[in-house]
């Protein structure tokens, strides 16, 4: 990731409502979601401020209503927001005119949605050639660039067959080859897994992390199921009545929940299979003798943190120490805090 962020969202206002521009305008400082919607408008976004780093992966949580998919419509410009600015790339996207934000779209941007949007009477292939048909490739182009990203998300083989001939989580494969074809700088997904039972939605996360690890899109994740955050997140961004409670790596938000809200989510987590060495580093401290690797988590390290006698422990990251941890802090996570 560099320093530069590739989204950047600032004081963003999206109100619906009979005169949202006016509305906002005139509302006087610090008003609250309710008495918005006792204004009768809705607050889907209410003064976000949020960057997103090139190569990352923030996942967007909340309760349904929260605001999280109408955040990321901003994002696209699929929603013209009341108030504030995002740049893309840093291009004010409210600014741009039509022209230059569908070439944006079809140019920088992959969507993925949970239902899953496939053409019936098309086959996989046929289905995941589709946008590279409406940029105006040529067909051998297309079919070539469509094969590879068929086999990059496992279904080769099945080239040729039509969406109900698919299982469930196969059919989410080609909607995300699809997206996947015009090769999107950024990729954005609302839900894509909520609909898959839990096995194949386990399977369907394995698989996008090896897509993640392989491809390094910037990407924005939305889901309302914690585990999933915790499992694909770089950073999460929890949502409430439109505003961002938090936005942080999930070490943090599980150990340092920023308002009460928040802890709510995180109470019933275990921290152990969460927390990781790197989340746990403090500054000031120093240790000797083996270290152990940064992307440990607590449970990981659990029969080293009963046996050592370190009161700290160094914390490496392909091979260098990067700092050290407290065993007695990873402890009270470990067994609970005396």
């Amino acid at each position: 990731m560099t320093d530069a962020p590739v989204i950047a969202a600032r004081n963003v206002w999206k109100l619906f409502g009979p005169n949202p521009v006016s509305y906002l305008k005139s509302m006087p400082e610090g008003r609250d979601y309710e008495a918005i919607r006792q204004d009768g408008y809705i607050a889907g976004v209410k003064d976000v401020s949020i960057e997103v780093a090139r190569g990352e992966m923030l996942v967007i949580m909340g309760l349904s209503g929260s605001g999280k998919s109408t955040l990321v419509r901003c994002f696209s410009r699929l929603h013209d927001i009341t108030g504030g600015t995002i740049e893309v790339d840093g291009q004010d996207i409210g600014k741009m005119r039509e022209r230059e934000l569908i070439d944006l779209r079809r140019n920088k941007m992959g969507m993925v949605f949970q239902s899953f949007g496939l053409l019936p009477h098309r086959t996989v292939l046929e289905n995941v050639a589709f946008p590279l048909e409406m940029r105006g490739q040529d067909k051998h182009t297309r079919r070539e660039r469509a094969l590879e990203v068929v086999r990059l998300v496992g279904l080769e083989g099945r080239e040729d067959y039509f969406p109900r001939e698919l299982s469930g989580g196969q059919q989410q494969r080609v909607g995300i080859a699809r997206s996947l074809a015009i090769e999107p700088d950024i990729w954005f997904l609302d839900e894509p897994f909520s609909a898959l039972d839990p096995l194949i939605r386990r399977e369907m996360q394995d698989e996008f992390l090896r897509l993640q690890a392989l491809l390094g899109k910037t990407i924005v994740f939305i889901t309302h199921d914690f585990d999933e955050a915790l499992r694909l997140a770089d950073r999460i961004a929890i949502m409430k009545d439109g505003a961002v409670e938090q936005c942080d790596t999930p070490d943090r938000i599980v150990l340092n929940p920023a308002t009460e809200y928040v802890r709510k989510f995180t109470e019933d987590i275990d921290k152990a299979r969460v927390v990781h060495a790197s989340g746990l580093i403090r500054a000031g401290l120093s240790g000797d003798g083996e270290p152990v690797d940064a992307s440990a988590s607590v449970q990981d390290m659990a029969r080293l943190l009963v046996s050592d006698r370190r009161s700290a422990i160094p914390v490496a990251r392909d091979g260098a120490v990067i700092g050290a941890l407290s065993r007695d802090e990873a402890l009270d996570i470990l067994v609970g805090a005396a």
